[in-house]
C-alpha cells in the first residue's frame, strides 16, 4: 500500500513523491506501475539504502541518483533533475528523499517551471507538513527559465 510508505503524495496521476521508502516498498512501488525512482537524497542521508539501486533495478525499474545536499541545493541540481523528468514524461515516476523535503521542493519547480501549472497547482507538491527554512525558501524563489 502506498500510503503507508514515509510521506507518500500522489502529485499527478504519473508522479509521486515520499520519504526514503523501505526495502520492500520498493516492490509495491513497481506493482503500482512506476517505471522510474528518482532518489534526491544523500548517500549518507538518514535511512539510506546502500543497495537501493539494486533493489530498484531488481524491481524492473530505472533507477536515478541526484545527491543533494540539503544544506547547499544549486541550481544547476535543479536543471539537472528537470531534464531528467522532462525526458520521463511518458513514465510513472517516483521521486523520493529523506522526507519528502527536497523531493517536494524540485517537483514544485518542475511542474510550476517545465509543465506549466500555476503557482497554486505546483505548491500541491510540497509536502503540507513541511515548512521550509531560508535556505529552502531562497531555493523555492529559485528563477531559472
Amino acid at each position: 500500500m502506498l500510503n503507508k510508505i514515509l510521506n507518500y503524495m500522489q502529485i499527478t496521476e504519473s508522479i509521486a513523491s515520499s520519504g526514503q521508502p523501505s526495502d520492500s516498498e520498493f516492490a509495491v512501488i513497481t506493482d503500482a506501475g512506476y517505471n522510474v525512482v528518482i532518489n534526491l537524497a544523500m548517500p549518507n542521508s538518514e535511512n539510506a539504502i546502500p543497495s537501493e539501486g539494486h533493489l530498484v533495478t531488481a524491481n524492473n525499474m530505472i533507477y536515478i541518483h541526484i545527491p543533494i545536499p540539503f544544506d547547499v541545493p544549486e541550481l544547476f541540481h535543479l536543471q539537472s533533475f528537470i531534464k531528467i523528468m522532462e525526458s520521463f514524461s511518458d513514465q510513472k515516476v517516483w521521486v523520493h528523499c529523506v522526507k519528502n523535503y527536497r523531493a517536494s521542493a524540485f517537483l514544485y519547480h518542475y511542474l510550476y517551471k517545465s509543465q506549466g501549472f500555476s503557482v497554486t497547482e505546483a505548491q500541491k507538491a510540497i509536502l503540507p507538513s513541511w515548512e521550509p527554512n531560508e535556505i529552502w525558501q531562497r531555493f523555492m524563489n529559485l528563477d531559472q527559465k
